[in-house]
């Protein structure tokens, strides 16, 4: 197997278009996702197991920063995510399936994502 075909393995020299770019970002923000349903699992086991237990994870997203910068990583991801899985349905419908509409979609994407963010923190901070 004698292939003539460039190997470039290289991916710092590879440039993602924006629409390749959005859709790496689902999937790791999927695996975000996966991974912190340990800490939302955790967060409301403690908050339902008692009063007491409530008032902790209260306290904890009131003051500690490494709990609100969770927080704040997962509702962005979720953000993100829910933004992202909306353009991958559209496309599933064969809306702006071609080169100019995925860019624009794309570009849709990480704007309302952006805004999902900062609305994010402004609620979490």
């Amino acid at each position: 197997m004698n292939s003539k075909r460039p190997v470039n393995l290289d991916l710092s020299t590879i440039h993602f278009p924006l629409p390749a770019l959005t859709s790496i970002a689902h999937r790791i923000t999927g695996v975000i996702l996966f991974v912190g349903l340990i800490f939302g699992f955790w967060a409301l086991d403690a908050s339902l197991s008692s009063p007491e237990g409530f008032e902790s994870v209260r306290d904890a997203l009131a003051h500690n920063v490494l709990a609100k910068l969770v927080a704040w990583g997962l509702l962005s991801a979720l953000g993100f995510h829910f933004v992202a899985g909306i353009k991958h349905l559209l496309m599933d419908t064969g809306y702006g399936v071609d080169l100019e509409g995925g860019n624009l979609k794309a570009q849709i994407t990480v704007v309302i994502s952006a805004v999902l963010v900062v609305l994010a923190g402004v609620w979490v901070w």
